[in-house]
């Protein structure tokens, strides 16, 4: 029951990922419409204004990943995804009923705010309720479900290219109305996250939900009592030597690698490329010679194949061979593609080859690069961000890394159209380079986490602080004494 239970509450939760699947890929499709392009009003510079779109999306996402760190530990994890679906209902209904470009971008701003807050709050929602043996596969479910929002969306897309008029547009992006309803009314019944509930001095509340989590078996009771307590251990240890401040991130040697690895992964899994492939898909397979039509069939095919993929790889491999080997196979893997591509647009341009052969390869190359991301930075990046840092501060680190992954989709999202339509496969070559790049930093710096809790980071990660020790000394006694009375006195 109990591990039934969990799943079935990280998919409920993993509808805020669905809305970020769904809302990147849409926008692939609209910004190919005609009825689109009719609307924005310009030919003259719509390469730049498309970009637009796409760019002030992800930029209020940034802003979004950055506001739900202070909400997550002032209101707690089941409350902020409240926010992000609220916001999200807000900023759906602007795009859907946008009558001027002004106010498509405000949507878009306001959309990306929702995405924002929910793209940092899944995973670490899910990240605090899931068993160490089963967290990777649990938080993956936040990857699995933007990749089901992507397939949704790119055949959403594709039917509505035969609609008339500006429905054309406005049908798929209102259609995000329907999970955004969902996900707010039905977060209601989501249980708060324990270890949210024991930093705020909740200790019973906290001890039912992990009950409720392992399940009723005496088995399943003795093992929630043995995590409970560990703990409680460990999160009233970090309450006393630590503040919330964002300098708690680089104050030790221990937090500051945590940082870096949180940061670096988002990162890095900018540098696959693969958003670029999400939001400017149909531009390249234009590229490659395929008429608008088949261009959005093939990433209607596209779509579906990550979310296969990494179906596979959660529930079969994550939580075997743990975080840093598929994050090495897939850095290494994308140079490989990416040098591939690279060499087929060089040698045979759409422009003045009608090479059948190349254009298969092409598109076969990007096929891979969305299979190798599906096995290595897809569901890795938000496994490993959320669950490298302490209670204490894993809000605010999760929110850090999270903006650094929206601050670099920002500058892809916001260039790669003109770089594919001005310099072509030239564009490619930058990403062999981060991801060559990628590889190296991984192999030497980078901590296997497979099958700690999320107490046990403390000991991986070298912090100086002992919880026994901490809890142990006479100034934290005193500490906890002064607490106890300040909430008795009130």
């Amino acid at each position: 029951m109990g591990r039934i239970y969990n799943i079935s509450l990280a998919v409920f939760c993993a509808i805020g990922s669905f809305l970020f699947g769904y809302d990147s890929g849409i926008i692939a499709s609209v910004i190919t419409f005609q009825s689109f392009k009719d609307f924005i009003g310009s030919s003259t510079n719509y390469d730049s204004l498309s970009g637009a779109v796409v760019s002030t999306f992800t930029g209020g996402c940034f802003f979004g990943a950055a506001a739900a760190g202070w909400t997550n530990d002032r209101f707690g994890r089941q409350r902020t995804v409240q926010l992000g679906a609220l916001v999200s209902l807000w900023g759906c209904a602007m795009q859907a009923g946008a009558n001027t470009f002004a106010t498509m971008l405000i949507g878009r701003i306001v959309s990306g705010l929702a995405i924002g807050i929910l793209s940092m709050t899944v995973p670490l929602y899910n990240t605090e309720i899931a068993p160490p043996k089963h967290r990777g596969f649990i938080v993956g479910l936040a990857q699995q479900m933007i990749g089901i929002g992507f397939i949704v969306a790119n055949w959403v897309g594709y039917g509505c290219q035969y609609l008339d008029s500006n429905t054309q547009w406005r049908l798929p992006l209102g259609l995000q109305l329907a999970p955004a309803g969902l996900l707010f009314v039905g977060s209601f019944w989501m249980p708060r996250s324990p270890r949210w509930l024991l930093e705020h001095g909740r200790d019973e509340e906290a001890l039912t939900v992990v009950h409720k989590l392992h399940g009723t078996t005496p088995e399943a009771h003795a093992a929630a009592d043995a995590e409970f307590a560990e703990m409680q251990e460990t999160i009233k240890a970090d309450l006393v030597v630590r503040s919330r401040s964002i300098a708690d991130l680089w104050a030790t040697r221990g937090m500051l690698r945590r940082t870096l690895v949180a940061v670096g992964v988002q990162v890095f899994g900018q540098f696959s490329g693969i958003n670029v492939i999400n939001y400017f898909g149909p531009s390249m397979y234009k590229a490659l010679g395929l008429s608008p039509g088949q261009s959005l069939l093939v990433q209607g095919i596209y779509g579906a194949v990550g979310p296969i993929t990494n179906f596979f790889f959660i529930t079969l491999i994550l939580d075997t061979v743990g975080r840093k080997k598929p994050l090495m196979f897939g850095a290494g893997s994308f140079v490989v593609t990416y040098s591939v591509l690279t060499a087929i647009v060089a040698s045979f341009p759409p422009d003045e080859s009608t090479n059948l052969s190349a254009q298969r390869a092409g598109i076969a190359m990007i096929f891979l690069t969305s299979i190798f991301f599906s096995v290595s930075f897809g569901p890795v990046s938000w496994v490993l961000a959320s669950e490298v840092f302490p209670t204490r501060t894993r809000s605010i680190g999760t929110s850090v890394a999270t903006c650094a992954n929206w601050a670099f989709n920002v500058l892809f999202s916001q260039v790669s159209n003109i770089a594919i339509t001005n310099i072509s496969w030239k564009y490619y070559i930058v990403f062999i380079v981060l991801n060559a790049l990628d590889f190296i930093i991984i192999t030497l710096f980078f901590p296997e986490t497979k099958g700690k809790t999320l107490e046990q980071m403390a000991q991986l990660f070298g912090d100086e602080v002992d919880a026994h020790d901490v809890l142990d000394s006479p100034a934290t006694h005193d500490k906890l004494d002064h607490d106890r009375l300040e909430k008795s006195d009130a």
